[in-house]
C-alpha cells in the first residue's frame, strides 16, 4: 500500500545513496556484457511453459545524463500481464533488478536504473510489472473492481506475476545478451515488499536477494486494519473526528513527552514503543482550537494507536499506529482535498472489501459494515492466504544462498512495524541469521519521506552480501528539505543495534553516532488472531 506522494517517490528512494563505501576491485561479475542480437529482434514470442511472453516494442533508447544507452522492451506475459524491461547496451554487468509494485498496482512504472554501489553506471538490466490488470483509477493506484469475477487477474496480483515477468525478463536477456543474468535482484516497499516476500518464499530459485520494505505481507489482516483506521475515525454523519488541523499539535505534544527517551532531543523517536503518551493531556479545557483535543478526539487518537480487536479483546492485527507518526495521518488516515476527502485507508479497504477480499461469489462487505470479530476475520483468510507472504519457511531460498533484507520506518502511517517485527522475531527466533537483516529507520514514514529522515535504500548493502559476502551491519539514511538539500544523515544498524551518539560534532551527522546493543533481547512476536496463517505457504504458478 503506498499513498500517491510515495508512488513516484520510490524511484528516487530506490535511487537513494545509502552510505556504502565505494567498490574495491571490479570482480568478474563487473565485466561488461555486450548483447549478441540487435535490440529490435527481441519483438517477437518467447514460448515458456506456463508463462507464454509476447515482446510488443523493443527500441535503442539514446543515453542521458543519468540513464546508458538502453534496449527499451514493452511486452505481456498471457494472459494479461504488462511488463517494461530496460536492456544496457554498453554498460551491462551481468545482473538483473526487477522492481515491486505499489497499492493494488495497475500500471507498469518506467524501471530506473539504480546505483549497486559498483563500478558500471547503469550495469543492470531493470524491469518492472502491472501485475496483471489496468487500474481503474492509475493515480492513486487504490481501485479493486478488475478483480470483482475476474480470478485470473486475482491470481496475477496475488502470487504469480512478479514470478512469470522475472521468468520473462531472463528468457529476453538470454536472447540479448547470449547469457541468463549472472546474479538477480527484486527489491519492493510496501506491496513490493509483500511481492519480494512472497518470490523467496514461493520462488526461491527467482532471485539471489531481495529487499522487501514496509512490507504488506499480512496482507488480508493488514486490510482489515485499513477499515480499522477509516472507522474508529469516523463521526456518525461521516465526517473525521481527528481532523488534519490537529495533527501538528498531537505530534509536537509527542515529542515533547518523548523524544529524549532514547538519550537525544533531536526531533525523533528512535524506537516508538519506548513512548507511552496519553492524548487526553490535550484534551480542551476551553474552546475547541487547532491546540487542543475534543473528548471525541482523544477517544479517536487513542484506538488509532492501538491494534484492532474483537469483543473479547483479541487482537486482529499486530499492532496499531505509532508515535511520532502522527503528521503523516493526513492523507492516510484523515481525508484532505488533495485526496478528495477520502482517506487511502477507507478507499484501500472499501475496495478490497467490495472486490477483492472474499471468494468470488461470496457475500462482500465495506469498511462501514464490516464487523471486527473473529468470524469476520476468518472469512477473510480463503482468499487473504492467496496474498499473504507469511510463510517462515524460507529453507530453500537460503540453501541456495538467497539473502534477504527487511526494512521499515518507525513512522510507517500505512503498515504499523510491529508486523514486520513480529515476523522477523518468528523467522530468526531472535538469533543472528546468515542469511536474513532487518532495519529500523527512525522518523521515516510509508516508504520514503519523514519529519526527520526521508530516504533509506540498502540495495547496494544487499548486492554486497550476495556477491562479497559482506554481510549488512549498517545503512545510512538520508534526511532532505523540499528543495533536496541533505539535513541529516543517520546510520542505521541491524535491528535490535541501534544509533548512539558520541558527544561529539552534529547530531545531523552520522559520523558522530556508534551503535548500542538493546536495552534487552527483544520479544517482538505478537500473540493475535492470526498465529495460525505462519504455517500456511499458498499457492505458486506452475
Amino acid at each position: 500500500m503506498r499513498r500517491v506522494r510515495t508512488i513516484t517517490a520510490v524511484t528516487a528512494l530506490l535511487l537513494a545513496t545509502a552510505g556504502f563505501a565505494p567498490a574495491a576491485a571490479t570482480t568478474a561479475t563487473d565485466a561488461a556484457v555486450r548483447p549478441v542480437t540487435a535490440c529490435g529482434d527481441l519483438v517477437r514470442g518467447f514460448a515458456l511453459p506456463g508463462a507464454a511472453t509476447h515482446v510488443t516494442s523493443a527500441t535503442v533508447v539514446a543515453a542521458t545524463a543519468t540513464d546508458p544507452e538502453y534496449c527499451g522492451v514493452q511486452g505481456y506475459v498471457e494472459p494479461a500481464v504488462r511488463f517494461a524491461l530496460r536492456l544496457p547496451t554498453k554498460t551491462y554487468a551481468g545482473r538483473y533488478l526487477q522492481y515491486g509494485c505499489g497499492g493494488f498496482c495497475g500500471l507498469v512504472s518506467p524501471p530506473a536504473f539504480a546505483d549497486c554501489g559498483l563500478p558500471h553506471g547503469g550495469d543492470v538490466a531493470v524491469a518492472a510489472t502491472d501485475d496483471g490488470h489496468v487500474g481503474k483509477t492509475p493515480a492513486v493506484v487504490d481501485d479493486g473492481s478488475w478483480g470483482a469475477h475476474d480470478q485470473a487477474a486475482r491470481d496475477d496480483f496475488e502470487f504469480r506475476a512478479p514470478h512469470v515477468v522475472a521468468r520473462a525478463s531472463k528468457a529476453i536477456i538470454q536472447a540479448f545478451y547470449g547469457a541468463p543474468p549472472r546474479k538477480s535482484y527484486f527489491t519492493g516497499c510496501s506491496d513490493g515488499g509483500r511481492e519480494g516476500l512472497e518470490l523467496a518464499q514461493r520462488y526461491p530459485a527467482d532471485f539471489d536477494g531481495v529487499v522487501a520494505g514496509a512490507p504488506a505481507d499480512y496482507w488480508s489482516p493488514l486490510l482489515e486494519f485499513q477499515a480499522w483506521l477509516a472507522r474508529v475515525n469516523t463521526a456518525a454523519d461521516g465526517s473525521p473526528i481527528l481532523t488534519a488541523a490537529k495533527l501538528p499539535a498531537l505530534h509536537n505534544a509527542v515529542l515533547a513527552a518523548c523524544d529524549r527517551l532514547d538519550g537525544l532531543a533531536d526531533g525523533q523517536l528512535d524506537d516508538p514503543r519506548a513512548c507511552h503518551f496519553d492524548p487526553a493531556k490535550l484534551t480542551c479545557t476551553g474552546p475547541d482550537t487547532a491546540a487542543c483535543l475534543t473528548p471525541a478526539q482523544v477517544t479517536a487518537t487513542r484506538k488509532l494507536y492501538s491494534p484492532p480487536t474483537d469483543a473479547h479483546g483479541t487482537l486482529l492485527y499486530p499492532g496499531g499506529e505509532l508515535p511520532g507518526s502522527e503528521l503523516s495521518w493526513a492523507g492516510w488516515i484523515i481525508g484532505v482535498p488533495e485526496t478528495g476527502g477520502v482517506s487511502f485507508a477507507r478507499s484501500l479497504a472499501d475496495n478490497y472489501l467490495r472486490y477483492l477480499g472474499y471468494p468470488i461469489g461470496a457475500p462482500a462487505s465495506t469498511v462501514d459494515t464490516f464487523a471486527f470479530t473473529r468470524r469476520e476475520f476468518d472469512r477473510l483468510i480463503p482468499e487473504g492466504v492467496r496474498y499473504n507472504a507469511m510463510s517462515l519457511d524460507l529453507s530453500a531460498f537460503q540453501r541456495r544462498g538467497g539473502k534477504l533484507v527487511l526494512w521499515h520506518g518507525w513512522a510507517d502511517e500505512a503498515i504499523p512495524p510491529a508486523g514486520t517485527l513480529d515476523y522477523y522475531q518468528r523467522l530468526t527466533h531472535g538469533r543472528p541469521q546468515d542469511f536474513a537483516r532487518l532495519f529500523m529507520v527512525p522518523s521515516l514514514y510509508h516508504c520514503s519521506g519523514g519529519t526527520t529522515i526521508t530516504e533509506f535504500d540498502p540495495l547496494k548493502q544487499l548486492v554486497a552480501w550476495v556477491e562479497r559476502g559482506t554481510t549488512p551491519t549498517v545503512v545510512t539514511a538520508t534526511g532532505r528539505d523540499a528543495a533536496g538539500h541533505v539535513t541529516r544523515t543517520r546510520p542505521v544498524f541491524a535491528y535490535p543495534r541501534r544509533a548512539v551518539y558520541d558527544g561529539t560534532g552534529s547530531v545531523d551527522d552520522a559520523a558522530n553516532f556508534r551503535p548500542a546493543p538493546p536495552a534487552s533481547p527483544p520479544h517482538d512476536a505478537v500473540d493475535w488472531a492470526g498465529n495460525g496463517l505462519y504455517a500456511i505457504p499458498g499457492p505458486v504458478a506452475r
